[in-house]
């Protein structure tokens, strides 16, 4: 198991926290609807834990944890931002934005799952695979929510 490679696969994990966090933060503050305030929220504080829990992975190897965002984040905040605005911040184009975020949070996950899990110990496996869930059942509540709507 090479010591950088491992850096690198939990810092990508660090990054799609960071665009979670990010993102979620801006979703709360595009609408005034308190249950996806709430939502939302609760969202940052599970991305909050998941970063914690691999940056603490990270400083264990002695690495440099990343900071910032991934282009794509950066992009799916703005797309967000844009989508609020011309739609006076309709419940189902809001909860459309957050799956689509979600999709690339769960396709990091996945990603280092299986590209990675050599570069990964069984502890780090066993976390990843435990944020992966954790994500996986938000991402299921959004998308709950908005198909809801759609039925409705």
């Amino acid at each position: 198991m090479e010591t950088q490679k491992t850096i690198d696969a939990l810092n990508e994990l660090i990054t799609i926290n960071n665009d979670r966090i990010e993102g979620y933060k801006t979703a709360a503050g595009e609408t005034e609807e308190q249950d996806l305030k709430s939502l939302f929220f609760d969202f940052v504080r599970t991305s909050q834990q998941c970063k914690t829990e691999l940056e603490n992975q990270v400083v264990k190897l002695s690495g440099k944890v990343a900071e910032g965002t991934m282009v794509s984040g950066k992009f799916f905040r703005a797309w967000m931002e844009v989508k609020a605005a011309f739609t006076a911040n309709d419940r189902k184009v809001i909860l459309d934005s957050c799956e689509f975020g979600e999709d690339a949070a769960l396709k990091t996950y996945k990603h280092v799952l299986t590209e990675h899990a050599e570069h990964l110990s069984a502890e780090q496996q066993r976390i990843v695979q435990s944020q992966y869930e954790a994500i996986k059942a938000e991402h299921d509540r959004v998308k709950s929510m908005r198909d809801a709507l759609v039925e409705n």
